[in-house]
């Protein structure tokens, strides 16, 4: 499935992700400037804070509590559109998935 993460500079990396891949993970794995995933996915660390594309919101799932806590200190500003991308796995509705880097 193809996803891209535009930049705050503008521009924008696309790569192709598996299904059930994390889109940290996939970020890492595709060096996309922003997005460090210090802590590996443990939701821990909020260095993969994301805003999905308006258009996309209802398909990436809806923030769980500890998600929720975490977005309260990722260090760019929380937005109705933020997630930590740790928190969304890749899947066949996710396919053309855009994603903005938050700058930091």
């Amino acid at each position: 499935m193809k996803v891209t993460w535009k930049l705050p500079d503008g521009r924008e990396v696309s790569a192709e992700v598996d299904e059930g891949q994390s889109l940290m993970e996939a970020a890492v794995a595709n060096t996309v400037p922003g997005v460090i995933g210090e802590c590996g996915g443990c939701l821990s660390c909020a260095t993969c804070h994301v805003y999905v594309d308006a258009a996309w919101l209802d398909r990436t799932g809806s923030v769980e509590d500890f998600e929720d806590a975490m977005l309260d200190i990722a260090a760019a500003e929380r937005r109705p559109e933020s997630r930590l991308s740790c928190q969304i796995e890749v899947h066949p509705d996710l396919d053309g998935l855009v994603l903005n880097v938050p700058e930091i």
